[in-house]
Formats: structure tokens, C-alpha cells, sequence
């Protein structure tokens, strides 16, 4: 399953130790920038990868901030993305076997490298368990539908054209 990365100046070393964690693992990895430790809008850099994700490119991508908590905020503005600010093994878990979440932020400011490894390996072998949780899901989807329109709702994990 290829995974797609963002981040911005503030997350640019941790970004950097994530790709190449991902990549020891066996994972391919497109980084979506930024590429050196220049300002950015980092709103930008999270449309790109959220955008990548609710196209279908990918299943899954990792946007990393000073706080995660911005790169989420702008991620959850594309129709059909669920991104959540995870800084810890159990939510990284929730977010994907209880929401079916397909973008985790995390924080530089707020993880060191080895917390963050520890979070994206928990985040990448959680699956969406479905159960009680689906209703709940299909109901997220049904909210981003009438805010954001029709999507084709035959993709799996909540993807849509934008």
C-alpha cells in the first residue's frame, strides 16, 4: 500500500525520519514536499496529499505540522477525507478501526522521532473493524455528502473525485 507524506518547515526533520522509517518497512513512500526547511502555507501541502487520498491514488497518507492539529483542520475539508491528530498508539488505533480514518497528522512540536514511529506503526497495521462502528461512519459520509455533494460511494474508505 503506497502512503503519501506532507509536512511543513516546522515538520521537515520529522518528516524526513517517517519517510525513511516507511520506507525500512517496505513501503513505498511519495512525498508531497516540502523538500528543505523553507516557510510554506502548510494548508497547501495538506490539500495536496488529502486530495491524493480522496482521488484514489492512495490509500492512506501522513501529514506532519508543528501540532498535527492544522494539517488536520485542512485535510478534513476535502469531500470525503478523515484525517485525525494522533500522538499516541491507542488513538492511532481508534482512528482507523473506529473511523476508517485514511490521513494521520501528527505534530514535531509534540512527539519525538521514536513516538512517532511507534504511532504510524500502529496506525498502518490497524485495519477498519466495521461492527457498530460502520453506522457511524456511513453517517460522517452522509454529513460530508450534504455539505459537499454526491460522491461515488462504491469507493472503498470514503473516496471521492474532487
Amino acid at each position: 500500500m503506497p502512503i503519501v507524506i506532507g509536512c511543513d518547515e516546522a515538520a521537515f526533520d520529522l518528516k524526513e525520519a517517517i519517510k525513511a522509517y516507511l520506507i525500512s518497512l517496505g513501503q513505498e513512500v511519495e512525498d508531497m514536499g516540502v523538500y528543505d526547511k523553507s516557510p510554506v502555507l502548510y494548508p497547501d501541502i495538506a490539500l495536496k496529499v488529502a486530495t491524493a487520498v480522496a482521488d484514489g491514488r492512495f490509500e492512506r497518507g501522513i501529514l506532519i505540522c508543528g501540532t498535527g492539529l492544522g494539517m488536520a483542520i485542512t485535510a478534513n475539508k476535502v469531500p470525503g477525507v478523515r484525517a485525525a491528530t494522533c500522538h499516541d498508539v491507542y488513538s492511532a488505533e481508534r482512528s482507523r478501526k473506529s473511523n476508517n480514518c485514511q490521513i494521520l497528522t501528527m505534530g514535531a512540536r509534540v512527539v519525538g522521532v521514536e513516538v512517532a514511529k511507534t504511532v504510524v506503526r500502529a496506525w498502518l497495521a490497524s485495519e477498519f473493524e466495521g461492527g457498530g462502528s460502520t453506522a457511524k461512519v456511513q453517517r460522517m459520509i452522509e454529513i460530508d455528502e450534504m455539505f459537499h455533494g454526491k460522491r461515488d460511494a462504491s469507493q472503498e474508505g470514503g473516496s471521492c473525485s474532487v
